[in-house]
């Protein structure tokens, strides 16, 4: 999603464990060579034709589903508690993570759903297209209502094409329907609905640098969303060191199309690894990976439906993790309980946006 995070010359050499099991659950497109029929790639996974071997995956779903039905023993190596009234789960071996199962509703995945659409990326907030468009507002409701961002003005312009302090031009960018657009009036132009699709991240509170990874204080941001800060502040308690309440200044939101992943990495930029990142899945169901503190050890596999929660605090900090596979369509990405919610005519364009794509969000407290 974000290009591979392990070093050049690391994967030019033997793959790791982690490489190894990113390709391995990695979603690879059909080969189709000139003249010949669309075929799979020799040896990888995901590849939709019912080829893949998924049984190494743990399930907490069905995991929750056998203990209710009095089925069973956990698997070796997996512990669940109830800790202040939160039923979870969590790795012996990986002390600080904590996977809480179907913690929110389904009229709260849809209202962090839209939320994660209309609300997130607005300004002061940025997100990965803000380097090449500027402060882009209402994109939601452009796309809805199928406008066109245009720039405005002659690129000849000397005047008009001086770079920002940030590198990006200062030719404005504006909303317009496609009847408002005259030749020679625009200098590039996309549609709102293909700039939604084209979101990778947006971020919250305080603003997270990617070039140089880390918080930039500098930059205009608002405080996280009071709601959002409730939901992470409760569900951080299981995770929080005795007698301290989590607070939350910083958000980042991950957005996934059919075909992305998230590289192996960790989230270090934080001053306090005690504590913890509380990551909120939405949307299409997705595989994730747990390692541990290098590359080399293998990771483990597990599946985040819309609504789970991960918890990821003291040494499972310090784990590399990553994403590299999420499943689409009506069989696989498990969404049909988000259809009656979205199914109002306002709701159409976020419905369809859904059915393909995950949404994650991060929150973090920075100091």
């Amino acid at each position: 999603m974000y290009g591979d995070t392990e070093p050049a010359a690391a994967a030019a050499a033997e793959p790791t464990a982690f490489r190894r099991a990113e390709k391995q659950y990695k979603l690879y497109k059909p080969l189709k060579p000139k003249g010949g029929r669309a075929r799979s790639k020799p040896g990888g996974g995901g590849g939709g034709g019912g080829l893949e071997d998924l049984s190494a995956v743990v399930d907490f779903h069905a995991l929750l589903a056998a203990a209710a039905g009095g089925g069973g023993e956990l698997p070796a190596g997996i512990g669940r508690r109830d800790v202040a009234g939160f039923d979870l789960f969590c790795f012996l071996d990986r002390p600080g993570f904590y996977f809480i199962p179907g913690a929110l509703s389904i009229e709260e995945q849809c209202y962090w759903i839209r939320e994660s659409l209309k609300t997130f990326p607005q300004p002061p907030n940025r997100t990965n297209l803000t380097a090449l468009y500027g402060p882009i507002f209402d994109l939601l409701t452009a796309a809805k209502s199928g406008k066109i961002l245009v720039e405005v003005g002659n690129p000849n312009d000397q005047e008009r094409s001086e770079q920002n302090s940030d590198g990006r031009k200062s030719n404005s960018f504006k909303f317009l329907e496609d009847t408002e657009i005259h030749k020679g009036e625009v200098c590039r132009s996309t549609a709102a609905t293909t700039l939604v699709r084209k979101l990778r991240w947006s971020t919250l509170g305080l603003q997270f640098d990617w070039s140089k990874r880390n918080y930039d204080v500098s930059l205009p941001h608002n405080k996280i969303p009071d709601l959002l800060s409730a939901l992470a502040k409760k569900m951080a308690i299981p995770a929080m060191p005795s007698g301290e309440e989590f607070k939350p200044e910083a958000a980042i939101v991950n957005y996934y199309g059919p075909s992305d992943m998230l590289g192996g990495h960790v989230d270090d930029m934080e001053a306090d690894w005690s504590k913890p990142i509380v990551s909120i899945s939405l949307g299409c169901k997705c595989i994730f990976l747990l390692g541990g503190k290098t590359r080399d050890e293998v990771p483990t596999a597990m599946f985040l439906r819309s609504g789970d929660i991960v918890l990821m605090a003291g040494e499972a900090r310090e784990c590399f993790h990553g994403v590299p596979r999420i499943f689409t369509g009506s069989d696989q990405a498990e969404i049909s309980a988000l259809v009656p919610q979205l199914s109002a005519e306002d709701d159409s364009f976020i419905l369809n946006y859904i059915q393909n794509s995950r949404i994650n969000i991060n929150i973090r407290q920075v100091y």
